[in-house]
């Protein structure tokens, strides 16, 4: 919790009367943990997994909105609105999640006006990042958006890297907004310049140079 911009200022006291009002919950890959139109009355951390937040339109098309991996937050904007969650979410690994309740955070502003700009920076952050998100959707090739994804995975610094993806590919490829075979295709032309994928196994043999990559400008992005 001390991680979150919105708790890393708040007085002990504070954070741990917070902590006992609220509950940890373990929920099944596959299982949604809220749906769009429910009514936002409370927020989530995620303490271990993957949970994505999608919308599915009138036609029944799924647009997934964010992944959300451990010691993130959502849902902080719709509870805080007083209307309903505007997004699904569902684990799509086995998943633990915290949850505090908007009357509980409520008490917890009111006795640290700290807590409320911190909210208020970490919802501009995620407005950043969302901005970041569509421009990338608008410029960057298939290439780099896959190779942006995987340097999300990677530690800090250069060197090389190697993980296990967190993810199935096909759901990887529907955050990039991609089509599976694109996102396929697109891992293979990473191999130049030194990413090797074998089932759900990734390498890179340099961050670097990976990250010079996706900055590069590219006349005509795949779809």
């Amino acid at each position: 919790m001390r991680n979150l911009p919105m708790f890393e200022q708040l007085a002990e006291q504070d954070l741990a009367s917070l902590l006992t009002t609220a509950t940890v919950r373990t929920v099944e890959r596959g299982a949604d943990l809220f749906m769009q139109g429910d009514p936002a009355d409370r927020f989530f951390v995620v303490l271990e997994g993957w949970a994505k937040l999608y919308r599915v339109n009138r036609d029944g098309a799924e647009a997934v909105i964010r992944m959300v991996n451990a010691g993130e937050s959502f849902a902080e904007a719709a509870m805080f609105a007083g209307g309903h969650f505007p997004v699904s979410a569902q684990a799509v690994t086995d998943l633990r999640v915290l949850s505090i309740t908007s009357k509980a955070f409520a008490r917890c502003v009111q006795s640290d006006v700290r807590t409320a700009f911190a909210m208020l920076g970490s919802l501009s952050t995620r407005l950043r990042m969302l901005v970041q998100q569509v421009e990338q959707l608008q410029v960057q090739s298939a290439p780099q958006r896959a190779g942006s994804f995987l340097l999300k995975l990677c530690p800090p610094g250069g060197g090389n890297a190697s993980f296990k993806l967190p993810l199935e590919k096909s759901l990887v490829a529907r955050r990039l907004g991609i089509q599976p075979e694109t996102f396929s295709r697109a891992l293979a032309k990473l191999r130049p310049i030194g990413v090797e994928v074998h089932g759900s196994v990734v390498s890179i043999a340099d961050i670097d140079a990976l990250r010079e990559f996706c900055l590069e400008d590219e006349d005509t992005p795949e779809d």
